[in-house]
């Protein structure tokens, strides 16, 4: 999914009627699931001899996530994310080679939310709990392929502007960013939505 389908969307979603006040609803439990494109960079992949320097792709994300409410300002949230299985192929040193990476994990965040009228812009920060694993084949004999599954937890956070509809329906397009020492760029962009009970 392209960053400006996203976008799009969300503009979309604000031109619409029925949109209410944050602090008509001001706390409370919610649920929701959002999609979007995760985007993954590692400069060098360990075990593959230099035949995979750098991996440099993107997939469709999907998350699922619970929350509450404690105001118009303040929440905690738990979301489960599988961030999909970036892959291709890469060639280096006379060597070539597939590869695919795997991120599913579990976040608890706080958001600090800033009602602005119809829409809420918000900050968010948290761990990212998460399993990877990388499958790296590499094409010529001699050198061994790669299959490493790793656990691991890596701050995370993110920004992001929502809009509630008929009190309840609650849309955000957000973007987030994994701080990670073994990943040197990971980031998500995210439309989701919520119901606020």
């Amino acid at each position: 999914m392209k960053r400006s389908m996203l976008t799009v969307a969300l503009l979309g979603l604000s031109g619409m009627t029925g949109v209410s006040y944050a602090a008509e609803n001001p706390a409370g439990v919610y649920l929701g699931a959002g999609v979007g494109q995760f985007n993954v960079q590692i400069d060098d992949i360990d075990q593959t001899d230099n035949a995979i320097e750098r991996l440099d792709d993107d997939d469709a994300a999907w998350k699922a996530f619970v929350g509450y409410r404690f105001g118009p300002y303040f929440a905690v949230e738990a979301a489960y994310m599988d961030l999909g299985k970036p892959n291709g192929r890469s060639s280096a040193d006379g060597s070539s080679g597939d590869y695919r990476l795997r991120l599913k994990g579990f976040a608890p965040y706080v958001i600090g939310t800033l009602p602005l009228g119809p829409v809420e812009l918000f900050g968010k920060a948290g761990y990212y709990f998460y399993d990877a694993d990388i499958r790296v084949d590499i094409d010529d004999p001699l050198s061994p392929d790669v299959d490493s599954s790793k656990s691991d937890e890596d701050f995370i956070y993110g920004v992001g502007i929502g809009a509630t509809f008929f009190d309840h329906l609650n849309a955000r397009l957000e973007y987030e960013r994994i701080d990670s020492d073994v990943i040197d760029d990971a980031d998500a962009l995210w439309l989701s939505a919520s119901w606020r009970f």
